[in-house]
């Protein structure tokens, strides 16, 4: 078995919304057909017993491939570390034992360790070696709880996934942002972005937050902050009471004493203290509980009492013993990752163990509970008991104006006092601490009690009633018409008023400005876009590599417009060979249109047609026939249609019709060139799916003008001595169709044209573009430029000849290395009422290369 290439799909894609990797695997004849060799289900078993699927594909298949087995491999061993994944799915390819194993994953780096494990498997299963199964799979059970969100992020994130609020993980650790564009919010575990730092630095200078505390009338403990164990010892005899010793900086429970007395015991709390900083705060200690009241805004949504971490003795079990049972409990993990913590037998609780007069080989009597520590914080094993619904309201009133007077939004508040059903005023209890950053997980997965709500709290207060944090979104998709379709529909938005997020292929812009270049149609530049906290629409052009190589850079769109299918393109690439294969590939957009969203269909394509029956929004249909058949239906249904009558473009729902002649639109050259009739119908229909004004859509229209500037390299037409020069960058044979259509309706004494072609594209794609060009153009300029992507050299220009063999019209032929040289030589052949077609490549540089020429002809006439 040979796995040549694995890709992880980060957003929805083919195979369904969730996110997956694909694998290519190659499999011999004998691993086609493991049902037939024997002992392979017996080997598996005994080394992955908890796999059971081998018997269910015997059953669906008549021959089983390995590849199915390591697909069920690796879902499984991802259920064992914890991840919640369910789904996977093998398919042949026209290749034969070549086989897309596709596996849903939560957390990319646990699924790749996953599908590595699980190749391990089957081919120690296929050759009957052994393999130690159990400690690799503790070691991805450890990289899950390593990277998955902890409890605190994750139930934040849950809660905006819940509302619908799109969220993208910007670290691998709890940074996260929900929403797009100008819309976004962000968050570090229970931080949000509105906490300010000085805040965040006030809560963690305990000193500082009790005087601040104590100005507002808030109770807090005597004391003071020290750098030394003799003054640990002054401030201790001044209060005259038990104390606590814990860090200034501090944090989790990490070096905090409580209730001590005596020198020795203030020194030996001291030396830990100090571990975390050089100054240490001594206050006084007052008896009670430990509660936890959490302050979002302006509320308190839950409130919790933490006790320390202890064991109940049953005259049997010595202590460690008992601490192992404890831990054994499945909610207990290391870390944060888990509900509760572990306990740990360490220093600190061999010390309060000894107070109490406990060894850890102690055997505590039936009943007896052993405290382990003073501090009651979850993260060193303590638990949690759920008070929310007993707090009194002028307690809950003072929590918050304690949160408010050191500036937190989200705040947890450390609360010592004999209960909550009190205000502070009538029992003795302070507020000890106020932290930035809260852990939640105590409110989420009490000990004891019910959860709280907590992560939707955080949102509630980020995101107003009925705000998801999105902004317009329309993706873009088809084989020819994308970028200009993408860049009208970019200028009929910015024409409202906003700021808008493009991609396609000649870059990214944010607005008028460019800030990256190339071919940027794919997922990442997608998310580029989506991060950037200027935009307020984003119009993504989409293209099939990018689908296929990462799913969709959004999980979900407003508007998906679709220009057409055709012939297709890039077919032969991807294990993506047919018409009908592509067309599931572009359809992926419209599969992931909002349910309030709408799609918009080419009516005239069938391919792109049937795509309706796959949409969760409603559909507008385009066709420049208004009696076309599926048009004329979808309209009489009441349904939103854009056609061309009488010179116009005409926008009908229901009877109602609003017109924009075509006169009006530049890009159309008053109607004659139909391909760009078809863009601008498909962007007009886009805008008013958008629901953008007709005043906008008419100006947007009007002033979309379709130039170097405003569509580069889309039908650019220039004059050069007299004659007319037009550049594009059709690739394709249902391209060049449509711009032959365009040319023939233009006036020219003689035509040209100036072509190449991509050697990715298959042969038959190739040679048919000059076949069509050949019974329209008298002069025909092939070049051949420094890439033929995986072509050797003359191997395209043969094609691009062959395709020439039975032209009806073309009488000159010349083959020129190089494309400036192929544009020059066409140029240099130019007389005034010609026609010159130049289908470039390097669009930029051709385009500046022409402008160039245009200008030196200017300057020496």
């Amino acid at each position: 078995m040979e796995v040549s290439r694995v890709r992880a799909l980060r957003g929805p894609n083919l195979w369904g919304r969730q996110t997956v990797f694909e694998a290519i695997v190659s499999c011999t004849e004998v691993e086609c057909g493991i049902d037939n060799v024997e002992a392979f289900e017996t080997r598996l078993r005994a080394r992955f017993p908890d796999i059971d699927i081998l018997q269910t594909f015997s059953r669906r298949n008549a021959v089983s491939s390995l590849a199915y087995a390591l697909a069920y491999a690796t879902l499984r061993l991802q259920t064992l570390a914890g991840c919640p994944v369910a789904f996977s799915r093998v398919t042949a390819t026209t290749e034969p034992g070549v086989y897309q194993v596709v596996v849903e994953y939560t957390e990319e780096a646990v699924g790749r360790m996953a599908f590595e494990l699980a190749q391990q498997l089957c081919a120690a299963a296929l050759q009957n070696l052994p393999i130690d199964l159990t400690d690799r799979l503790t070691r991805l059970r450890e990289l899950n709880d390593d990277v998955r969100l902890g409890p605190s992020t994750g139930a934040i994130v849950a809660a905006a996934v819940k509302r619908n609020i799109p969220f993208r993980r910007l670290t691998q650790g709890s940074l996260v942002q929900f929403g797009w564009g100008r819309k976004q919010r962000r968050i570090q575990a229970a931080e949000t972005d509105t906490s300010s730092a000085i805040a965040e630095a006030i809560a963690q200078d305990k000193e500082l937050t009790k005087s601040l505390l104590s100005a507002a009338g808030v109770t807090v403990p005597d004391g003071g902050c020290v750098s030394s164990a003799d003054q640990a010892w002054e401030v201790a005899q001044h209060i005259a009471a038990p104390v606590v010793l814990k860090p200034v900086d501090g944090s989790q429970g990490r070096g905090v004493t409580v209730n001590i007395e005596g020198r020795a015991q203030i020194n030996a709390a001291y030396a830990i203290a100090s571990e975390f900083g050089p100054e240490v705060i001594v206050e006084r200690y007052f008896p009670g509980h430990d509660f936890r009241l959490l302050v979002v805004g302006d509320k308190l949504v839950a409130a919790a009492r933490r006790d320390p971490p202890q064991v109940i003795g049953d005259g049997k079990q010595t202590i460690a013993q008992l601490i192992d049972v404890v831990n054994a409990d499945p909610l207990r993990g290391d870390g944060h990752a888990s509900s509760l913590t572990k306990i740990h037998l360490d220093e600190i609780a061999l010390a309060t163990m000894a107070t109490q007069g406990y060894t850890a080989e102690s055997v505590p009597k039936k009943g007896v509970q052993v405290t382990l520590r003073n501090n009651a914080n979850l993260s060193t094993g303590g638990t949690a008991t759920d008070v929310t619904d007993h707090v009194h309201p002028e307690l809950a009133a003072t929590a918050v104006a304690a949160a408010q007077m050191v500036g937190l939004d989200v705040c947890g508040i450390d609360l010592v006092s004999e209960n909550v059903f009190d205000s502070l005023d009538k029992q003795r209890g302070c507020i000890v601490e106020v932290n930035a950053a809260p852990g939640l997980r105590m409110h989420i997965y009490p000990s004891f009690g019910k959860g709280r709500a907590v992560g939707e709290a955080i949102i509630d207060s980020m995101f107003a009633e009925g705000d998801n944090g999105r902004i317009p979104l329309v993706a873009v998709t088809g084989t020819n018409g994308k970028t200009t379709t993408v860049r009208m529909i970019a200028h009929l938005i910015a024409s409202s008023g906003l700021t808008v997020g493009m991609t396609n292929s000649d870059g990214v812009y944010i607005g008028q400005h460019r800030i990256d270049t190339g071919d940027c149609s794919g997922p990442r530049s997608a998310r580029n876009v989506l991060l950037h906290p200027d935009v307020d629409a984003a119009v993504l052009e989409t293209a099939r590599g990018g689908v296929l190589r990462e799913g969709l850079g959004f999980d979900r769109c407003d508007v998906a417009v679709v220009t057409n299918v055709g012939a297709g393109d890039h077919l032969g690439m991807g294990f993506v060979s047919t018409v009908e294969q592509l067309a599931f590939v572009k359809r992926v957009v419209v599969d992931n249109v909002s349910p309030e969203g709408m799609a918009v269909l080419n009516a005239t394509d069938p391919m792109v047609a049937a795509m309706a029956d796959n949409c969760q929004g409603s559909v507008i249909f385009f066709a420049s026939d208004r009696n076309h058949p599926l048009l004329a239906t979808h309209r009489a249904k009441g349904h939103r249609s854009v056609f061309v009558d009488d010179g116009a473009i005409v926008l009908a729902q229901e009877g109602v019709e609003q017109r924009i002649a075509l006169s009006k639109i530049p890009l159309t050259c008053n109607g004659a060139f139909g391909f760009q009739v078809e863009n601008a119908m498909a962007a007009l229909a886009a805008g008013w799916a958008l629901g953008l004004s007709w005043e906008t859509l008419r100006e947007g229209a009007a002033s979309f003008i379709n130039d170097t500037h405003g569509a580069p390299g889309r039908f650019n037409m220039f004059s050069y001595h007299g004659a007319t020069l037009i550049a594009d960058y059709g690739h394709n044979p249902d391209a060049i169709m449509a711009l032959v259509q365009a040319v023939i309706a233009l006036p020219a004494n003689r035509r040209s044209v100036v072509i190449s072609g991509a050697g990715d594209r298959r042969d038959i794609d190739i040679s048919r573009q000059t076949e069509i060009l050949g019974h329209v153009f008298d002069d025909v300029i092939l070049y051949e430029d420094m890439c033929q992507r995986g072509r050797d050299d003359g191997e395209v220009l043969a094609l691009l000849r062959q395709g020439l063999q039975n032209a009806s019209r073309t009488s000159y032929v010349q083959e020129v290395h190089g494309e400036f040289l192929a544009i020059d030589t066409a140029l240099d052949r130019l007389r005034e009422g010609d026609l010159c077609l130049v289908l470039i490549d390097q669009v930029e540089e051709a385009l500046a290369h022409i402008e160039q020429r245009i200008s030196q002809s200017v300057v020496t006439t």
